[in-house]
């Protein structure tokens, strides 16, 4: 065990992952200058372990390895220790999983575990989990240590001539940039829907084997292309079938928590019954709007269902008192993964009522063998129609019993030992947050959730925001480390969809001014894109431009669509040109494999059919009603703002749709817009075109 009495550098550091390590025998520093340049002076090489406070496997090693004294001796004497949170410091993630790739031709992950060259910090040799004994055909983790150790002293020539061809093959890896000749047309479009459905499960959805991941991004460029479809008139019904088939599992498998709301990470087999237990904040945010926006095309009360209780889980569990939202929920609790979920039939039994028991135990399994070592993990057996059918009663009556025995346990599970929970608040993350609530506020008419996102956003605006910058992370009241280009696009993409659930003029002007530091800081101006860093960040081995949607979706494709949409809205040519060039730039990577890079696909979809814009001016009661009928249902290509009479805006377009009558509509196409609409009837006759109406699933 650690020695608590002892601490190392990572004593003063506000990321609670590192602080876990804070009192290992291992003299563990953080990233920066002090560290660095011990290493070149020491001539010693530098052990990088990069990981996050709710990663079960880095826990495990820190286990084995980093409490140990004596693998502790080793690593002091041979090695200068850098410890790395990758939430805090993805740039540092992005750059050494990506060089572990070249070196070990495969993905990493995390704990990932890199040995760098003192000097130029060009990575030698990688891997990820070391065990402390050699099992699972790996070796012994002090083992690693010493053959890494002796290469580093006698392969000096060979090292220096790997550095070069390191640093080529990392470029090379964002693959053949395109050029501003290069004509954009739909084609990977196709591709990439015909890809999603190759690698479908139809029976229990999601895409490919175990472990399966949400994939939020997949799931939104199904819907969005089945609404460009029905839009056209030719709707794409297998397309919704694969995204809708897939909600459906995830929120009836174990993946979801049917107790207290929300998504683990990813399920360790294809039927969504047993997760890894830790939950994100970056999953559950995209995967809140997405059944929010599933709900307006189905009207799957499942969906409604699933988007009430993570929208609760979130305020209730992952909001900050001051506003921002907290980054992750621990897979352990009390040194065991999953401890806090788990449910025994006795345990249920001495809760809940007779007629409460019998319910639970049919619906999620709790007669059946147990799942997760020994205990029961909720996932539904029993659908809630099937139910009812059983015991003739109405499906209303068996989710009102349900809900009041699932009330209980969740009033119980609260007096057990918490998973730990990462109380930084990321700018990227609170970016996502604040788009699923709005949306899903937006959606339900639910004002609550609104106020949530715009909470997260006033603390953004007053914390993370200095200077006309931004910073990437706060914990305990401590702001710090520049920001990256997902903490601008998608914080932008947040406050676009806030504004489209209810109008402040100084949001738009946040927007603006991220809009202009993204381009000013960010953007490639030679070949187009956005590199992941701005120009005055610290100089890494590589400046990645990273075009592919990974966990989250892609910086370039959300920055590319958002900056289309505004550029619309505000007749800024600069941002439409930005956006461009940045599918220009991307057109290759896009061919070679359409379904990875979805963010940016949304982004193509929207220059080559422009989104619709409606811009809304009255007030009071009326701008309400007009303002509600414009959100009522699915219509992804549509942006609508609802602007109170008295705002006040930019010059240029916006502010030239100035208030006539009760309630006046600007509807434009792109550049292209239509007169001036005063009349509820001409309002209504033109939505319908761009709308996907619902139909009515059967309750599950």
């Amino acid at each position: 065990m650690a020695d608590t009495a002892r601490s190392n550098a990572l004593a003063q550091e506000t990321s609670p992952y590192l602080l876990q390590h804070a009192h290992n025998p291992v003299d563990w520093q953080p990233w920066g200058p002090e560290a660095l340049d011990r290493a070149r002076r020491e001539d010693r090489p530098i052990l990088l372990s990069i990981g996050y406070s709710a990663c079960h496997w880095c826990h495990v090693m820190a286990h084995e390895s980093f409490e140990d004294a004596e693998t502790a001796r080793v690593m002091n004497g041979l090695f200068v220790n850098v410890k790395v949170d990758r939430e805090e410091r993805p740039d540092l993630d992005k750059v050494y999983q990506s060089a572990h790739q070249l070196i070990a031709e495969r993905p990493g992950g995390w704990p990932l575990t890199m040995f760098l060259d003192p000097h130029t910090h060009v990575p030698f040799f990688g891997g990820t989990y070391f065990p402390r004994e050699p099992r699972y055909g790996m070796p012994a983790f002090r083992d690693v240590l010493a053959r890494v150790a002796e290469w580093y002293r006698s392969h000096r020539d060979q090292l220096k001539a790997n550095e070069g061809v390191m640093k080529e093959a990392m470029a090379g890896l964002e693959g053949e940039a395109g050029s501003a000749t290069t004509t954009l047309s739909p084609a990977p479009l196709a591709v990439a829907r015909s890809q999603l459905a190759q690698s479908y499960d139809p029976r229990h959805g999601g895409f490919g084997r175990a472990p399966k991941f949400p994939h939020p991004t997949n799931l939104e460029r199904l819907l969005r292309h089945y609404a460009t479809g029905a839009q056209d008139g030719q709707p794409d019904p297998e397309a919704l079938s694969i995204a809708v088939g897939t909600l459906e599992k995830m929120a009836l498998g174990g993946i979801y928590d049917h107790v207290g709301g929300g998504f683990c990470r990813y399920s360790v087999d294809e039927h969504w019954m047993i997760p890894h237990f830790e939950k994100m904040l970056y999953d559950n945010g995209p995967l809140l709007g997405l059944y929010s926006e599933a709900w307006q095309i189905t009207a799957d009360p499942l969906f409604r269902r699933v988007a009430r209780q993570v929208a609760g889980w979130v305020m209730r569990e992952m909001q900050a008192p001051e506003g921002g939202y907290y980054s992750t929920l621990d897979a352990d609790s009390e040194g065991e993964e999953g401890k806090f979920y788990l449910w025994t039939p006795d345990e249920a039994r001495g809760l809940l009522e007779d007629e409460e028991h019998r319910l639970i135990t049919r619906r999620f399994g709790l007669d059946r063998d147990p799942n997760f070592e020994g205990q029961w993990h909720l996932h539904v057996c029993a659908g809630l129609a099937s139910l009812a059918d059983e015991l003739g009663r109405p499906p209303a009556e068996i989710e009102a019993v349900v809900d009041r025995a699932l009330g209980k346990l969740l009033t119980a599970r609260a007096h057990r030992v918490r998973p730990g929970r990462d109380e930084k608040v990321l700018t990227s993350w609170n970016g996502l947050m604040i788009k699923g609530m709005a949306t899903a506020g937006r959606v339900f008419g639910e004002a609550a959730w609104i106020a949530s996102a715009e909470r997260s956003l006033d603390f953004v605006r007053g914390t993370l925001w200095r200077d006309g910058r931004l910073l990437a992370t706060c914990k305990d009241g401590r702001a710090h480390l520049a920001a990256y280009l997902d903490d601008y696009a998608f914080l932008m993409d947040g406050i676009l969809a806030l504004l489209q659930a209810r109008w402040r003029d100084a949001d738009l002007d946040l927007l603006i001014a991220l809009a202009e530091v993204l381009l000013d800081a960010f953007e490639d101006p030679a070949q187009g894109g956005f590199h992941f860093t701005a120009r005055d960040h610290e100089a890494l081995i590589h400046r990645p431009k990273p075009l592919a949607d990974e966990a989250l979706p892609s910086g370039n494709g959300v920055a590319a669509r958002v900056l289309g949409r505004l550029g619309h809205l505000l007749g800024e040519s600069r941002y439409l040109d930005a956006a461009e060039r940045t599918l220009k730039a991307a057109w290759p990577s896009m061919m070679r494999l359409p379904y990875a890079h979805n963010a940016l696909l949304d982004a193509l979809e929207e220059y080559l059919h422009p989104p619709e814009t409606i811009v809304l001016r009255g007030h009071g009661a009326p701008l309400a009603a007009w303002h509600g009928r414009a959100i009522e249902h699915y219509a992804p290509h549509r942006l609508t703002l609802a602007v109170p009479n008295g705002a006040r805006l930019p010059p240029g377009p916006l502010a030239e749709r100035q208030p006539r009558g009760e309630v006046v509509a600007y509807i434009c196409q792109g550049l292209q817009c239509s007169a001036p609409i005063t009349d509820r009837d001409s309002y209504e006759h033109a939505l319908r075109s761009s709308e996907v109406a619902s139909r009515r699933f059967q309750t599950r």
